[in-house]
């Protein structure tokens, strides 16, 4: 069998294809350039220049062949100009799962095929296996990575049963350490290399730099959402009072609107880890659901002027009227720069606590932000992923309308699997969570496992 190992010049896929000569396989190794312009990344140089230097000394000290090829137009137009078009809309997309759909496994695949490959690897920390399907045709399944600290399955998440039919994940049985010992021990010029961080096949950028080389800088208002807007909105209220008829006959504790997560590895624990009745769950109609899924709007906080006379001379000034419900407490550069849950860059002093984004208004152009990680605008319980954004990895488990499947599902890589229902229903895919989610983005992915870790399916918020 003749492989082709996608050659990135870090130790993962570097491993990757000793590994497979080491088991006999005919290999060769591919290094594909993505990105021309280093204008927008932090280090101001090329650094995958530097990348395929390491990665041409890897396939020499191996000794397997090492090619080259250009994939930047098909990732501009497949990924970067996606990215653009999102944002642009207000919605924050994950630019390396589509790097592994359209170009890892699309372009780069069709090129290795040309090149005489049966097979692309790549250095991903997760597993594939094959089963026999209902027609007895091979199904492929993806499960999570060995080492629980850098399962990459996530990243995989929009991968059809034809991409993974053609896909080797030669590392994915092996943890991190066992990884860079190997390498070690084999002399890879990669062995010590740092893990790349940053867009995929772009680097590490400064990500506002790089939307502005096609999105226009807008000056707006970036407006504080105080707690006491809630108590107010019908919205709100009317997705507490759906979420309060689902709580189990018993259920003392408070009402689960807020999530308790802080960080990917610290959370406040909870008494009741699964609050809601799996039967009243399965209950709710279409209407609740949209309901529970819908996130709230702040286009009802608005701000008024009055004029006042201030000093000695009386002079005459205007000033926004108080608003219970918020304030202008900053300005921005332009709302679509900017994502739910983010904290850094919004240089909004006077407050105790960190402030988050907590929605934006890319027509008005206003940013929304909350103080504290326990701001209700923080948390949802439930997403919907429309009819045409559903991914079936796995076609033969895909749901029926109606149907109601009790899942664990990530919605950021990293982001420890949490417990939910999955509900199939006409307006799409609802997921309602056991615990209330902190920053549910849209435009992201939200990716659903089985109990034994296989990843099955995904879709976009």
């Amino acid at each position: 069998m003749k492989i082709c190992v996608g050659l990135s010049g870090g130790v993962d896929s570097s491993v990757a294809a000793l590994l497979l000569k080491r088991q006999g396989y005919d290999v060769f190794a591919m290094f594909m350039q993505n990105w021309h312009d280093a204008d927008a990344t932090l280090h101001g140089d090329c650094e995958w220049e530097e990348d395929k230097f390491v990665a041409e000394m890897v396939a020499r000290k191996i000794g397997i062949p090492f090619y080259f090829v250009d994939l930047s137009k098909q990732y501009r137009q497949r990924v970067v100009d996606y990215m653009f078009d999102e944002y642009e809309k207000g919605r924050t997309p994950n630019p390396d799962v589509l790097c592994n759909r359209e170009i890892k496994f699309d372009a780069f695949l069709e090129v290795a095929r040309k090149m005489g490959a049966d097979m692309v690897a790549t250095g991903h920390y997760c597993r594939k296996e094959e089963i026999p399907g209902p027609d007895g045709k091979p199904v492929y399944r993806i499960l999570e990575g060995v080492d629980p600290g850098k399962d990459q399955s996530y990243f995989l998440c929009q991968l059809s049963q034809e991409q993974l039919s053609k896909a080797l994940f030669p590392i994915g049985d092996l943890l991190k350490s066992e990884v860079r010992a190997i390498a070690k021990e084999a002399d890879l010029p990669s062995a010590d290399k740092k893990d790349s961080q940053g867009i995929c096949f772009v680097g590490k950028v400064d990500l506002p730099t790089f939307l502005q080389q096609k999105l226009r800088s807008v000056e707006g208002d970036v407006v504080e959402i105080y707690p006491a807007f809630y108590g107010s909105d019908r919205l709100y209220q009317e997705q507490c009072g759906i979420v309060r008829g689902l709580l189990k006959e018993g259920f003392e504790g408070p009402l689960p609107m807020i999530s308790h997560y802080i960080s990917e590895d610290k959370a406040t624990p909870v008494d009741d880890l699964h609050p809601l009745s799996d039967e009243k769950i399965a209950s709710l109609s279409d209407a609740q659901l949209l309901t529970l899924s819908t996130p709230l709007s702040y286009d009802s906080v608005r701000f008024e002027t009055e004029t006042y006379r201030s000093g000695r001379k009386h002079v005459r000034k205007t000033r926004y009227r108080e608003n219970p419900f918020g304030k202008i407490v900053g300005r921005h550069e332009g709302a679509q720069f900017y994502t739910i849950g983010q904290r850094k860059g919004l240089n909004i002093g006077g407050h105790k606590d960190s402030i988050f984004v907590i929605a934006t208004d890319i027509d008005r152009n206003i940013i929304y932000v909350g103080e504290g990680h326990s701001h209700p605008g923080l948390s949802r319980l439930c997403l919907r992923v429309a009819p045409d954004e559903i991914h079936w990895i796995r076609p033969d488990l895909a749901m029926k309308e109606g149907e109601t499947r009790r899942s664990r599902v990530r919605i950021r890589y990293r982001q420890p699997l949490q417990d939910a229902t999955l509900l199939c229903r006409k307006d799409g895919l609802f997921i309602l969570f056991d615990q209330p989610q902190r920053g549910i983005t849209p435009g992201q992915f939200a990716v659903w496992y089985a109990p034994d870790g296989e990843m099955t399916g995904s879709g976009v918020i």
